[in-house]
């Protein structure tokens, strides 16, 4: 039996690299003051997926909602093993919280058509808020299983999954189709030479529209037919806008978004006070004594 998995994915700012220019006065990030980078714990979705469709010959169609330059992580997708991508974009999008995100994506998943699971990472690293996820299921009304380690078996009807929880593991059993949220308890493959040489052209429509433009023509018709040629080839990445997939532009970016950001300080932490301590026995003894007194320890 051949299973359809959807991976929803991000491009995330590289939260490593945060500078003062990070956020702009509305309180949403200023993506451009830095880098873009593959969200780490999707890329354990896209492989847990990718073993799926390794053990039981599974379709993987990976999307993201993002601006047309988010393509790139769909790229990645497909040099790893992907074999479809949806970029969701649209300017009613921007700046979307996690509750007008999964509405955006439940449109996505429901033009997507039939599906047997969804995989999500646990959290991005640009919010760590880990809702999407559990949102998703919710608007979706199916069963969902959270932090999911690896997927011992899956049927026509059900699937068995182990997940972590505090102390230990749990073993679950869900009826498809299901959503499940990924940590990073694998590790992902990078990617092929061969799929890259594939897919290195693959292109949404912006894009196409874009090398057009760079070329000083825009012929309507022609970029029809090079968009028909690209999905003939399977190198062409599906642009959807808000229109497209149905949704209600009212639920969807700051217009959907209740979450607020009220003030944003910068956080300077400078040294106070210092004190040597003797590398002895009996200098850490007194440390520790120390840091007991003032209920640091203890």
């Amino acid at each position: 039996m051949s299973y359809t998995v959807i991976v929803f994915v991000k491009q995330v700012p590289d939260t490593q690299n945060i500078t003062g220019e990070a956020m702009k006065p509305d309180g949403t990030v200023n993506r451009s003051a830095l880098p873009a980078i593959f969200n780490p714990e999707d890329l354990n979705a896209l492989e847990l997926a990718l073993q799926l469709k390794d053990r039981y010959g599974a379709k993987v169609v990976v999307g993201t909602m993002g601006p047309p330059n988010a393509a790139e992580v769909l790229r990645s997708s497909l040099y790893r093993g992907a074999d479809e991508c949806v970029l969701l974009t649209d300017r009613s999008f921007a700046g979307a919280d996690t509750l007008a995100t999964s509405y955006a994506l439940s449109c996505c998943a429901s033009k997507i058509g039939k599906f047997d699971l969804i995989l999500c990472g646990r959290q991005a690293i640009d919010g760590d808020t880990a809702q999407v996820g559990p949102q998703l299921a919710e608007k979706l009304k199916i069963p969902q299983i959270c932090y999911i380690e690896e997927v011992i078996k899956l049927d026509k009807k059900k699937i068995v999954a182990k997940r972590a929880i505090e102390g230990g593991y749990e073993i679950l059993e869900s009826p498809l189709p299901a959503l499940l949220t990924v940590i990073d308890s694998n590790v992902p493959r990078p990617q092929a030479a061969r799929k890259i040489m594939k897919y290195k052209n693959a292109r949404t429509r912006s894009e196409l529209a874009k090398d057009h433009a760079n070329a000083n023509y825009t012929d309507a018709e022609q970029l029809a037919v090079e968009e028909e040629v690209l999905k003939q080839k399977g190198l062409l990445i599906y642009e959807w806008s808000a229109d497209d997939v149905g949704a209600d532009k009212g639920r969807t970016g700051l217009a959907g978004s209740p979450t607020k950001v009220k003030n944003i300080m910068s956080v300077v932490l400078t040294a106070t006070d210092t004190k040597k301590i003797e590398p002895s026995e009996e200098g850490i003894k007194n440390l520790v004594h120390e840091l007991i007194d003032d209920h640091t320890l203890g």
